[in-house]
């Protein structure tokens, strides 16, 4: 166990330190989110003064689905850097270290987790700044844990595509899962007030959970109703889209 936590915190720092040596390849990742909220509060603002509409602030609605985004964008991002390794052949190296795959995969996603704080806190800094409202403390910690997860999720899909193209030209298809995933959600309009199809859709979609848990501190009040769902998605989707990347990891060379 403490062999396997060395490799770990390897290649959590490799990851992180990508950051600081190439902050330009970060930057678009952590400026989308908080460009999607400032666009689109210009241009919907006045939707919340819709009927049924649940907040009084536009920017405070949307901000969840901008750290959702955040999220997505770093789990796709994970995927490409894994795809570059591979194309480069540093990947194919690590392999030949006697640390489990399942140790090296854990690393990888585990980068996800820490690096998604980073948009999730430019766009925080540039929301409160402009009025929204700030949750409570509790509220923010539900919020960060269940940004990371999703990161975590969103991590091992990109991983699973990057080991089955070994290409960085597949990195549009690392992104559309967390695209589609936020985008059929309650994303820009409360639930009753969604087209019925849409409603469905939201319904069945794990995602739409998470953005429920993570906008109640935004939202209203936190309440265990909407936690609970909220990281059982998580869970879920983790154990799935892990198990895919796992499989692939132990297939790949093969």
């Amino acid at each position: 166990m403490r062999a396997s936590l060395i490799v770990i915190r390897a290649l959590v720092r490799r990851a992180l330190n990508e950051i600081l040596r190439v902050p330009g390849a970060a930057i678009p990742g952590v400026l989308a989110p908080t460009i999607f909220m400032l666009g689109l509060s210009s241009v919907f603002g006045e939707a919340s003064s819709l009927p049924g509409f649940t907040a009084d602030d536009f920017r405070t609605f949307v901000v969840p689905v901008g750290l959702l985004q955040g999220a997505g964008f770093t789990g796709a991002a994970t995927g490409v850097n894994l795809a570059r390794d591979i194309e480069q052949g540093w990947f194919d190296r690590l392999l030949l270290c006697p640390a489990p795959r399942t140790t090296l995969l854990t690393g990888v996603v585990a980068s996800a987790a820490l690096r998604a704080l980073l948009p999730a806190t430019f766009l925080l800094i540039v929301a409160f700044s402009l009025g929204v409202h700030v949750p409570t403390f509790v509220g923010l910690l539900i919020a960060a844990a269940l940004v990371m997860g999703l990161a975590c999720a969103m991590a091992c899909f990109s991983v699973t595509i990057a080991l089955r193209f070994r290409t960085q030209q597949a990195a549009p298809l690392m992104q559309i899962a967390s695209f589609i995933g936020v985008l059929f959600t309650t994303s820009y309009a409360p639930k009753p007030l969604l087209t019925d199809w849409l409603r469905t859709v939201s319904d069945i979609n794990p995602v739409t959970h998470v953005l429920e848990g993570v906008r109640q501190g935004f939202v209203g009040g936190v309440a265990w109703e909407h936690t609970w769902p909220a990281f059982l998605s998580i869970a879920l989707m983790v154990l799935v889209l892990g198990a895919l990347a796992a499989r692939g990891l132990r297939r790949y060379g093969v």
